[in-house]
């Protein structure tokens, strides 16, 4: 009974999860960014949002929680470092970002209210 539950309760924060991170790429597009990968997967890490705007490749985390929205701190510095290798992966496999400048960004959100961008919040 108690892994049924598991998986239930897993099944349904991957399904929110998914929810907001489709909000915040709307989001991101009607600021003005390209999105040009989500979920990028990698042995190294997994990447939300990977836009484009300017000449800036913009790798993105998403959170979101039922009160008052996501903080930065909900991102561990082990969990940005495994955002950074892949999204060196994701580097090394397109040519075109390679001549770009990378910035990494955190989207949270709550249950209701609009979701906060915040920008360059770590570097790899």
């Amino acid at each position: 009974m108690v892994n049924k539950n598991n998986k239930h309760l897993r099944q349904k924060a991957q399904k929110t999860g998914r929810h907001a991170e489709t909000l915040a790429a709307w989001v991101l597009r009607l600021k003005g960014y390209r999105i040009l990968a989500r979920n990028f997967r990698h042995r190294a890490g997994e990447i939300d949002i990977i836009a484009c705007k300017g000449g800036v490749l913009v790798f993105v985390e998403v959170k979101q929680r039922r009160r008052h929205g996501a903080d930065l701190d909900a991102v561990s510095p082990a969990q940005w470092q495994r955002i950074g290798a892949a999204a060196q992966a994701f580097v090394a496999r397109h040519k075109g970002a390679q001549a770009m400048v990378w910035r990494f960004d955190f989207i949270g959100m709550g249950r209701f209210g609009w979701p906060r961008h915040l920008k360059a919040v770590w570097r790899f």
